[in-house]
């Protein structure tokens, strides 16, 4: 219901900001930039220290927004089965979170989750799919064969080089799957400021939509896809301080589809 035929080219100039929906049909111009990796580092620690935020919401709403744009890149009515990827960091996190919300939209989610983060905070995140017989498979290449959706929440902004195992192997075979993936974040094995890889895995890994969260990092301007952002909880002085452009949300959505003009802000 959210599909529009609309093709967002990302440009140096004012890229045009489409709300997907029947509802909210009228197009804004906007120009969105990037944020540095490190900024982004930066402006997570101010949301703890000075926004008041924990680490537990952070990844509550991100995983939020990764779980919309799922919905509104691929409905109920595409497949149910969804695979969910997860990376030991904070971006595994955000899938675990999605992966949560998914199951009560009405999807079938499964996880793939080879190098399992130590922070007891994904031990929680487990236990609450756990919960909700949401199954942890270990089989990958099986699990890519009878899925209708992949997650890939491996890597995210604080992703460095090199790939180390066993993620050389899952990234080769995102790259080769027929199956619809969603990046969250960036997609991963992506150099944040130089985008995909020269050689070895990933060379010619492009999701079919990747979701920025709180906003896009600069490898952006290699990606063609469904662009997403989420990130619907920034002050004005958040913003302001970071110089970020932050979209306007339509209705109660945590998402927003758009082009974008990635020149890095420092």
């Amino acid at each position: 219901m959210f599909r529009s035929s609309t093709q967002i080219k990302h440009t140096s100039y004012p890229s045009r900001l489409i709300r997907y929906s029947s509802r909210y049909s009228r197009a804004l111009n906007m120009s969105l930039k990037a944020i540095s990796s490190k900024d982004a580092a930066a402006l997570d620690k101010d949301l703890m220290d000075v926004g008041g935020f924990s680490l537990d919401q952070l990844m509550e709403l991100a995983g939020l927004s990764v779980s919309q744009a799922v919905y509104r890149f691929h409905p109920l009515s595409k497949g149910k089965r969804v695979l969910v990827v997860c990376g030991p960091g904070n971006n595994g996190g955000d899938g675990l979170v999605a992966a949560r919300h998914l199951a009560h939209y009405g999807y079938t989610p499964s996880i793939y989750y080879p190098k399992q983060g130590k922070n007891e905070l994904y031990a929680r995140l487990k236990t609450q799919l756990e919960n909700l017989s949401v199954p942890f498979v270990a089989d990958f290449t099986a699990a890519v064969d009878s899925t209708d959706l992949i997650i890939d929440a491996i890597f995210g902004f604080s992703f460095q080089k090199p790939l180390r195992e066993p993620f050389p192997s899952i990234i080769s075979q995102l790259e080769e799957t027929k199956v619809p993936v969603l990046s969250v974040d960036t997609p991963s094995s992506w150099d944040i400021q130089e985008g995909p890889p020269k050689e070895g895995p990933g060379v010619k890994f492009m999701p079919g939509a990747l979701i920025s969260l709180t906003a896009p990092k600069p490898c952006v301007k290699w990606y063609k896809g469904r662009h997403f952002v989420g990130g619907r909880f920034l002050t004005k002085s958040i913003a302001d301080k970071y110089d970020l452009d932050v979209p306007e949300y339509a209705g109660i959505d945590q998402i927003v589809e758009v082009g974008v003009n990635a020149d890095e802000k420092l």
